[in-house]
């Protein structure tokens, strides 16, 4: 692995790349159940975070869910 940058929520990040969805949501102090996920344009399905891998240069963006009433 090493270092690189992808652009999340517009801002650019500085992650160990090439790595999991998963792993760079925890990174980013993420817990990945609570987050909905666009990967290069395409929504990710929770069960792919495991998966689905995250390279330099990729853009996401990160909703966190927040349950109210």
């Amino acid at each position: 692995m090493n270092l690189g940058t992808v652009t999340a929520n517009g801002k650019l990040i500085e992650a160990e790349l090439p790595c999991s969805l998963e792993a760079f949501l925890r990174a980013q102090q993420l817990l990945p159940r609570s987050v909905v996920v666009e990967h290069n344009g395409e929504a990710v399905a929770p069960s792919e975070f495991p998966t689905r891998q995250v390279k330099a240069g990729d853009r996401l963006e990160i909703v966190r869910i927040v349950a109210g009433g």
